[in-house]
């Protein structure tokens, strides 16, 4: 009986999670009760009795003659519901819920932003006490459509440092660089379109994804870029709307773009219609700028995006697009539909951290730092058999190959447990290799009590 039970509860979790996840919405007629016990190999009356508890739920109704149908509105997006279901303690979201919470006593060398003490605070300081003498209209007006024109003006010279030719007018801030890419999906995808990303990816790529009902498509990512001819095939066999990517410092990876590589992405995307979204947020993390896909595209088909969430603060929301001239205006409306005027604060504030004489002094300190820490972090996890799949020449991620028969998964569950919050592979790829890998932030990685507890999982496996 108690086996029964289960059985019939399973079936109505199963057309509660087709409901919740939007893949049927009401008034869609649900599989027939014979259909229904073949696909999840019950008994016809443990699916008969499921579908009548959902009907007295409410949940479903029923039609004489005709089936079962979802009733009601449509449900909540639950994103956790939608496409391939994780352990809570490796989705993306769990992973970023968790180290957002900053009260927690835990230590997060999963998590993909700086220490608070390596961020620019000395210079966000500043620029608070100068916007505390402002006029009035800087504190409390919105901001124009496109954004603060100095900030542009100096977002533009910037960006003509690494080749790509972005006047003031082909540049839009927006609150974040999450925010610009829900802007692009807003503005070129629509539900069911394919969109290319790497794999990995950052893992927040996948879940904003969700958000837009689009199927993602994983590129297997090399130490170059993209495997080009794996790129091309999913060309051919998806047709792609877009192709989401980081060139400078990859994501999860460290890796960087080649200068071959990026040629022969943009040839093939000559001949579809792919837009190519190149998030460049880690561009001040660089020692050197590799190639920018917008640079040698000229922002035809290359959006460029941005922001200094990792560098200056995370709480100066704020991002940029640099596109083609003729699409920033419809952006622009999106803009003001979903956040009306924008941060005109978090823009001034931006503004004046960037043009402080300290923030190249800041920068070169931080990039030395980051260096010396990847030294450390590498040789502390070679010393547990963890080893970097490339070495970066810059950044602060490294992604590594765990111990032979090593679930990347278990050993997350087991750290967390002790207090420790790692970022395994399964967060970042829906590749069957993944559970090998997990990324380490090597700024977050300092404290020794993390290789003690990594070494204690380990053991345990």
């Amino acid at each position: 009986m108690a086996r029964s039970r289960t059985r019939i509860q399973a079936v109505m979790a199963e057309i509660r999670s087709r409901i919740v996840s939007r893949t049927c919405l009401p008034g869609t007629r649900l599989p027939s009760v014979r259909a229904q016990a073949r696909a999840m190999q019950v008994s016809v009356s443990t699916v008969v009795e499921a579908y009548e508890r959902l009907a007295a739920e409410s949940v479903i109704t029923s039609r004489p003659g005709s089936g079962f149908y979802v009733a009601g509105p449509v449900a909540p997006l639950a994103l956790t519901q939608l496409g391939p279901r994780l352990d809570r303690e490796v989705d993306p979201l769990w992973v970023s819920r968790q180290s957002l919470e900053i009260d927690a006593p835990v230590l997060k060398p999963g998590c993909g932003w700086l220490p608070a003490d390596w961020l620019y605070e000395a210079g966000i300081r500043r620029a608070l006490r100068t916007l505390a003498r402002a006029a009035t209209p800087e504190l409390t007006e919105y901001a124009t459509p496109l954004g603060h024109p100095e900030l542009r003006r100096l977002l533009s010279r910037r960006l003509h440092g690494i080749g790509v030719d972005a006047r003031p007018d082909q540049i839009m801030l927006a609150e974040s660089g999450t925010h610009a890419i829900d802007l692009i999906c807003r503005f070129l995808l629509s539900p069911g379109d394919k969109v290319l990303v790497d794999d990995p990816c950052y893992f927040n790529f996948h879940a904003l994804l969700k958000a837009h009902r689009v199927q993602v498509v994983g590129v297997p990512y090399t130490p170059h870029g993209p495997d080009v001819s794996c790129f091309e095939a999913a060309l051919r066999e998806h047709s792609p709307r877009l192709y989401i990517t980081n060139s400078g410092i990859h994501n999860p990876t460290g890796a960087s773009l080649s200068p071959v590589t990026a040629h022969r992405l943009l040839k093939l995307a000559d001949s579809s219609s792919l837009v190519i979204v190149e998030d460049d947020i880690f561009a001040d993390f660089e020692t050197s700028a590799a190639p920018r896909l917008a640079a040698f595209d000229g922002l035809e088909r290359v959006i460029h995006i941005g922001s200094f969430s990792k560098t200056i603060s995370a709480s100066l929301r704020c991002g940029y697009i640099a596109t083609r001239g003729d699409w920033i205006e419809s952006l622009a409306d999106l803009k003001i539909a979903t956040t009306f005027g924008g941060g005109r604060l978090a823009s001034e504030a931006l503004l004046i951290a960037l043009t402080d004489s300290g923030y190249r002094k800041h920068l070169e300190a931080l990039r030395l730092r980051l260096a010396s820490q990847m030294q450390r972090t590498i040789a502390r996890l070679e010393s547990l058999d963890i080893r970097p799949w490339l070495v970066p020449q810059a950044g602060m991620f490294l992604w590594c190959r765990l111990p032979p028969g090593t679930d990347a998964a278990d050993i997350a569950r087991a750290c967390l447990a002790d207090g420790v919050i790692l970022a395994p592979g399964n967060a970042f790829s829906q590749s069957p290799d993944a559970g090998e890998f997990m990324r380490f932030n090597v700024a977050q990685s300092a404290d020794e009590r993390i290789f003690e507890v990594l070494g204690r999982a380990l053991e345990g496996r």
